[in-house]
């Protein structure tokens, strides 16, 4: 009778220590080949790529080059949906919130990056909320000004701002977005004063300057050629290491005098964390091949980008790198959003 009430706990638990193992296996072997059959009927409706910045804008033109091409290698519509607002959080947000399945995917660009060091109430966390799927590229951010300002040169630029004392002004699409954060550096590194004047979004910052209500914008490739070539903008600067293919004339900032100075924005796609593997697995496949044909890469290059692919896990990679790289450089400029 001892035998047997000090035994049976024991026989129960052991049986339970074998069980329980297999159980988890099994939930877990069911878990995967539910996921598997999600990702062999995926896709079987239209997707949405949300652009959480206004149209006509660099993520806007990034998301409709691959959007096509896209449609047609999963036999399936691929929309672009722009959500722009609150520094690019709303569209984000958005896409957090969406269902896990892969049929909503958010075309992320640098704020990803710094929108939490900048927002500490922010609802979500990129790095835990959003699944990388691929990158893109990226372009580096050019200086431009007015076609009627009286700067010729980067170094008349500089020469001009220092002799203003701060009375110049610069626009961005928003408060510690690419633009803001690259005219804080270069106001640091060329040693001059300006105002900055933050928009909700670049297309109505680029119809000011243009319209010499500015002084000057730091910007990407996308949105500086055409402007240039029209002849409503002058560019002075690239900053990149070497001059580019939408803007061959015009230098580097290490060219035009202020060696080092390089600034870029980047584009990637992900969707909400807990999307299956597989389907992830689906999109990062089809993507990466949008990206390798050579139509798509001519008319990224015609707008100044730079294709740079990066898998699932390269991109993870990345986005964690920049996340601690821009959480220096505000933490440093003491710039919030809120």
């Amino acid at each position: 009778m001892t035998n047997g009430t000090v035994l049976e706990p024991i026989r129960r638990g052991a049986i339970w220590r074998a069980v329980i193992p297999r159980l988890a296996a099994s939930a877990c072997a069911m878990f995967m080949v539910g996921a598997q059959a999600q990702a062999d009927t995926f896709p079987s409706r239209p997707l949405t790529i949300v652009v959480p910045f206004t149209a006509g804008g660099a993520v806007d033109s990034v998301a409709r080059v691959v959007a096509d091409p896209l449609s047609k290698l999963l036999g399936q519509p691929v929309l672009v949906s722009n959500k722009p607002g609150d520094q690019a959080n709303i569209g984000t947000y958005e896409v957090v919130r969406a269902p896990a399945d892969g049929y909503t995917l958010l075309l992320g660009a640098n704020g990803l990056t710094t929108n939490p060091w900048l927002n500490k109430k922010l609802p979500f966390a990129p790095l835990r909320d959003l699944a990388p799927v691929a990158k893109v590229g990226y372009a580096p951010l050019v200086l431009v000004v007015p076609a009627a300002s009286p700067y010729k040169t980067l170094s008349q630029f500089i020469q001009g701002a220092k002799s203003k004392k701060g009375a110049m002004n610069y626009g961005s699409a928003a408060v510690g977005g690419s633009g803001h954060l690259a005219g804080e550096l270069l106001k640091r590194d060329a040693g001059f004063q300006a105002q900055h004047v933050p928009y909700k979004g670049g297309a109505p910052a680029l119809t000011d300057l243009i319209g010499g209500r500015l002084d000057f914008m730091m910007i990407n490739p996308l949105e500086a050629a055409p402007h240039v070539k029209a002849g409503k903008l002058r560019a002075l600067a690239v900053a990149a290491p070497a001059r580019i293919a939408s803007l061959p004339e015009v230098p580097t900032f290490t060219q035009a005098g202020l060696k080092g100075f390089e600034v870029t924005v980047w584009w990637g796609f992900l969707v909400p964390a807990k999307t299956p593997a597989p389907v992830v697995s689906l999109l990062s496949r089809d993507i990466l091949k949008v990206l390798d044909d050579a139509t798509v890469r001519q008319r990224l290059a015609r707008l100044g980008a730079v294709v740079e692919p990066q898998s699932p896990e390269q991109f993870k990679k990345f986005l964690q790198e920049e996340t601690r790289r821009w959480g220096d450089v505000i933490h440093s400029a003491g710039i919030t959003a809120n």
